[in-house]
């Protein structure tokens, strides 16, 4: 049977990195390690996935991904700096060329003030670090799976910048 998580996308992304002779690592806290997981699923993904964080408490953002203590407590677990902090986190201490950031709310409650289904991607590489704000749909297990393929396009599109 066919993994449903090894998509085209995910495919050419291990592809493109290989290519490119570079490297990615992720820090995750709502898909706990899932992105991580579906590339590795990808054969030869060994010489690009450099690891990934599972950083789904507060205190792990900051302990395993450096996410610093006032980004935390100012803007929160779900927040564009917080998702930017995991995306360079994820990079620098997984010796990586490129870094993705995870953090949302899955559900089934709302938290922090933001609604179920609100995604925050980053992704930190060698000249910059951007990160998308995403508002997604569907059950607690359809926002952790989309949350994978978008974080696979926004890398695939950071790849594509000059």
């Amino acid at each position: 049977m066919d993994d449903p998580l090894l998509t085209d996308d995910v495919r050419a992304l291990v592809a493109d990195l290989t290519v490119r002779r570079e490297t990615v690592a992720t820090a995750e806290s709502l898909t706990a390690g899932l992105l991580a997981a579906t590339l590795a699923g990808v054969p030869g993904a060994s010489a690009v996935l450099r690891g990934g964080l599972v950083t789904y408490t507060v205190d792990t953002k900051a302990s395993l991904a450096g996410v610093p203590a006032k980004v935390l407590d100012e803007e929160g677990p779900v927040a564009e700096p917080t998702a930017r902090a995991l995306a360079v986190g994820a990079m620098q201490r997984c010796g990586a060329t490129w870094g993705v950031g995870l953090t949302g709310v899955a559900g089934p409650e709302p938290h922090g003030g933001h609604p179920v289904g609100t995604v925050f991607v980053g992704v930190a590489g060698p000249v910059a670090t951007t990160v998308e704000q995403l508002q997604l749909h569907g059950s607690r297990w359809d926002i952790r799976l989309a949350a994978v393929h978008e974080a696979v396009r926004v890398l695939r599109a950071a790849l594509s910048q000059p």
